[in-house]
């Protein structure tokens, strides 16, 4: 057995996966083309740690130009497997950017192929057909300080294996009254090869071959052979894995296959306020704590591009952490650094108010409106202007306002002077009051002279709001969301539904948006001026009323952190 990749330095950290393969491409180890494969378990949604897993098993393959990267569903558990998940799991590869090596690949193709291979082993007397219960091979496997008990059918006849395995596929037997294992070593240190289960009897259908078969492989015994059968040079894995190298080895071994796959492992992503177990992501939809697989505040792809998570953070993030053969925590400010970054260079900026505050502009006409020109990005003035109208009413941001304001304001306040992007500079005059002692409106003057926001006279003016015309505002829902969780590591709590961030959803309604925005797509996104990216939702209505959610917010913290080297 290889242990090659064991004894490989990090001399490169985060680069130790590359360096394998291109030692075994400089060797021509494999006399065959370079092919990996990402071979997710169609049971569920992929989240954020199988990104770095196909960002890895596809960038692997890059290296070499005639590389390529299967998809292929481990489809061998028909009670957890459903069709919805195939189709999801393709449109996230898809998503991120990736295409697959031919056609979907299906470990289920090779059911034939897997069966007759075990009834080769029992030939060779290397399995055979056990009558006790899994709890009973459980027990009799020992642990590494008590060595394995036989089972009595181990020394069934190669006839008698044969007989009873054929009638198991004929479906003769009930569930859990026969499996079949490999016969290896029942004193093996490696617990994995302690005669593992290679088959167990399943009375469910599948969701590819029906009900075809009644027996369905164990994950162990399929993968390394599906491996096999497509060709497959380098296996790369979680490091959960690599305690079961040593069974995936002895298969091929066993079976005789020449040059066989490499089996790679490297550490699993963790992510600091973030959980990525699919039982525990499971718990969060079907405890109503979320409103399903895709909800913004998952860490599942679907849930993320929903978001308005930009596919080549992803990618970036992927590739800035690297890989590891050590297991550690991502601080998860560096994937909202990547999502920043990218957000800032490809979205396009608009104006929105999510917490409105009329404004009164008493000396500009009534019933007219000014077109005003402002500048799509005030960062970037390459990328051009557009035309807005500006009215007699207009609304500002609530939290623009300080009725006694605090030192080194430079917002509105009354007597104050504030220049409204693109459009002018309006002073505060009276604040107007409902019963209860709320603010409802602020009565203010415009300096004609100011239009386009420049003083006419040069005065200097510190403070610049956004701003939506009343008159052509467009109505809105807005999702503010936060991290789902406010413990650092939720992951590692008991009861990790204990730390769920009861702040980790707001929802606005009636803020007021720019009209442009109610023509964006599902799906688009946008930087809301001074407030953040937002994306527009699949459940914006049909009449015109759209729902955003937000991406992320624009402060950086990560960046304050990584700047100062703490």
């Amino acid at each position: 057995m290889n242990d090659a990749n064991d004894n490989l330095a990090d001399s490169k950290p985060g680069r130790f996966v590359d360096e394998i393969v291109l030692e075994d491409l400089a060797r021509d180890t494999f006399g065959r083309p370079l092919l990996t494969r990402f071979p997710p378990e169609p049971n569920g949604y992929l989240h954020i740690g199988h990104a770095k897993s196909i960002c890895l098993n596809f960038g692997v393959a890059a290296l070499h130009p005639d590389g390529r990267c299967n998809l292929r569903f481990d489809d061998t558990n028909p009670a957890a497997e459903d069709e919805e998940f195939v189709e999801a799991i393709q449109e996230d590869v898809r998503w991120l950017g990736f295409q697959w090596n031919g056609e979907v690949k299906f470990a289920s193709d090779y059911f034939e192929q897997l069966y007759e291979w075990a009834e080769k082993l029992i030939r060779e007397g290397k399995a055979y057909v056990d009558s006790q219960s899994l709890e009973q091979i459980r027990e009799n496997r020992g642990n590494f300080y008590k060595p394995g008990i036989p089972s009595p059918d181990r020394d069934r006849s190669v006839e008698e294996n044969l007989d009873l395995f054929r009638r198991m596929r004929a479906g003769e037997f009930e569930e859990g009254q026969y499996v079949l294992r490999a016969k290896i070593d029942m004193q093996s240190k490696d617990l994995k090869l302690r005669d593992p289960v290679m088959y167990r009897i399943r009375k469910v259908p599948h969701h590819r071959t029906g009900d075809e078969w009644c027996i369905y492989p164990m994950y162990d015994w399929a993968h390394g052979q599906s491996d096999a059968i497509e060709g497959i040079t380098h296996s790369i894995c979680t490091l959960e894995f690599q305690n079961h190298r040593g069974l995936y080895e002895w298969f091929l071994e066993a079976l005789g296959i020449e040059k066989p796959p490499k089996q790679i492992e490297f550490a699993r992503l963790n992510l600091t306020y973030t959980v990525l177990s699919k039982r525990k992501l499971q718990q969060l939809v079907e405890g109503g704590h979320v409103s399903g697989w895709d909800d913004p505040r998952m860490p599942t792809l679907a849930g993320m591009r929903r978001r308005g998570v930009p596919p080549a953070a992803i990618r970036n993030f992927c590739d800035r952490i690297g890989v590891s053969r050590k297991d550690g925590v991502v601080d998860v400010g560096l994937l909202e650094h990547e999502i920043r970054e990218e957000l800032n260079r490809t979205a396009p900026r608009r104006m929105a108010v999510l917490r409105p505050l009329r404004v009164v502009i008493e000396n500009f006409p009534e019933g007219e409106a000014l077109e005003v020109e402002v500048q799509n990005n005030p960062e970037r003035p390459e990328e051009g202007t557009r035309k807005l109208l500006f009215t007699r009413e207009v609304f500002i941001e609530r939290d623009d306002f300080m009725e006694v304001p605090m030192k080194k304001w430079f917002r509105l306040s009354p007597g104050a002077e504030v220049r409204l992007r693109g459009a002018c500079i309006i002073r505060c005059n009276e604040v107007v009051k409902d019963a209860s002692g709320e603010i409802v409106e602020l009565r203010c003057t415009w300096d004609e002279q100011s239009k386009g926001g420049a003083p006419a006279d040069g005065r200097k003016i510190k403070g610049t709001l956004h701003w939506v015309s009343a008159a052509h505002a467009v109505d809105a829902e807005v999702r503010l969301y936060d991290r789902l969780f406010h413990s650092e590591n939720p992951a590692g709590e008991e009861n990790f539904l204990e730390h769920l961030n009861p702040e980790s959803l707001e929802v606005i309604e009636g803020a007021k948006l720019e009209p442009s925005l109610g023509e964006l797509a599902v799906g688009e996104v946008v930087q809301f001026e001074r407030l953040g990216y937002f994306a527009r939702d699949r459940e914006s209505t049909a009449d015109g009323r759209p729902v955003f959610n937000r991406t992320i917010t624009l402060k950086d913290s990560w960046a304050k952190i990584a700047k100062s080297g703490a």
